[in-house]
């Protein structure tokens, strides 16, 4: 259920906080015309992090051949900031999202991927994920974490139906969109997660999404494309991307460990919920290794893993209630901040406000992008600090009490709720 229209202009760090980590393209040879440029962002204790490689969005459509991204060789050692910002840890006691079935549309995914194995159903050509972003994705949303059990998904126990809404190489396709949208609720999917975002409304899709939100899935949608392009000066015009443009469709932009839109990312009014979208650690289709990844699609990911969440705690609540849910116990932002814990936890009065709160996450952790392109081999890697972020704990607590009390949250115990 979309809130009043809100502009999603460039925002800024305020309280001392760095300038933004971005996911740039991988090797030149098979990424998308960069998209993102990476920028430092300083950690607490200013040591070093671990290398991963970079996760594309899309392959090079302009290639002759199609090389689909390599296996990673590197595993992550620590849990990302993502996933202490949404208070996994502490969410995974109340629920894992056992029964309940998300419709992945995406690049496809690996139904033997690490840490998915025999949760995942797939229809068509889906299995064949060549880009591997769909497989990343699913790892967010449902992913056990294989060997790292602190790097699952939001809800763990979901089962992943895996569909195709782009071609082998990532580009979006209209027809495929409409087409996985029908096939999901054919399947009765009990959530919906179209991680692509088209730039033209189609009529045919308009009505697949009705009839999905008429079968009672809650569809989730990224709120824009990745931007073609940063650094260039020319201004984007704010404009609506479809199917987030849809009624009752839950519209999700990407933010960065300050709770900010990255630098260049594209304006649109249609936002209902922000996610994080900048240096998330997850598993790819091929091997046991892990990549880093960001952009809209991982924010939807991650959104999409919390309405899992909670239709597996409130099975019985239709799905415009979940999410309101999910809006109403968002962390109060210009952008309401996903908070997957208290999306499960809080207590809702009748009107839909939250009428008593969880605890926020305690102590959200910033990550570094120290990435540096090879141009010689092609290939692309990142860097992710995971640090004490002591200081910024002090600032995030601070923030948090004061726009808590303002809500009138309770601490968690006093009308906190476990499923």
């Amino acid at each position: 259920m979309r809130p009043p229209a809100r502009g999603t202009t460039r925002l800024l760090y305020g309280a001392g906080l760095a300038a933004a980590l971005l996911l740039p393209a991988a090797a030149p040879a098979q990424a998308a015309p960069p998209s993102r440029t990476p920028a430092a962002l300083p950690a607490a204790d200013g040591a070093k992090g671990q290398e991963l490689p970079g996760m594309p969005t899309a392959l090079d459509p302009r290639s002759e051949t199609v090389a689909c991204t390599p296996a990673s060789k590197e595993e992550a050692k620590k849990q990302d900031w993502s996933r202490q910002r949404l208070d996994l840890d502490r969410l995974h006691r109340h629920t894992t999202g056992a029964g309940v079935t998300v419709a992945l549309i995406s690049t496809g995914v690996d139904p033997g991927a690490e840490g998915l194995d025999g949760r995942v159903t797939v229809q068509g050509q889906a299995a064949d994920d060549c880009v591997g972003q769909g497989t990343f994705l699913a790892g967010l949303i449902a992913g056990t974490g294989g060997s790292t059990s602190r790097l699952a998904g939001v809800a763990p126990g979901a089962k992943i139906l895996a569909l195709r809404g782009t071609d082998r190489r990532g580009q979006p396709d209209s027809t495929l969109v409409t087409a996985a949208v029908r096939a999901a609720t054919a399947a009765k999917a009990d959530v919906i997660a179209v991680a692509v975002a088209l730039p033209r409304k189609d009529t045919a899709l308009t009505r697949a999404v009705a009839e999905a939100r008429k079968a009672g899935a809650v569809v989730v949608a990224a709120a824009t494309p990745e931007p073609p392009s940063r650094g260039s000066g020319d201004e984007i015009p704010s404009r609506t991307y479809w199917p987030a443009g849809e009624p009752g469709v839950l519209a999700v932009a990407d933010m960065l460990p300050g709770g900010t839109r990255p630098d260049g990312a594209l304006p649109t009014g249609t936002v209902d919920l922000a996610a994080p979208g900048a240096g998330v650690v997850s598993g790819g289709p091929r091997g046991k290794g892990h990549y880093l990844g960001g952009g809209v699609a991982v924010a939807t990911a991650y959104a999409a893993g919390a309405a899992a969440a909670v239709r597996a705690t409130h099975p019985d609540d239709p799905a415009d209630a979940v999410t309101r849910r999910l809006t109403a116990t968002a962390y109060p932002a210009d952008i309401p901040q996903l908070d997957a814990y208290a999306a499960v936890t809080t207590v809702l009065g009748a009107a839909g406000a939250a009428a008593a709160g969880a605890e926020r996450a305690a102590e959200p952790v910033a990550v570094r992008d120290t990435s540096d392109t090879d141009r010689a081999t092609g290939r692309a890697t990142l860097f992710v600090l995971l640090g004490s972020a002591g200081v910024l704990s002090l600032l995030w607590a601070g923030f948090a009490l004061t726009r808590a009390r303002a809500r009138g949250w309770r601490p968690a115990g006093a009308g906190t709720t476990e499923s």
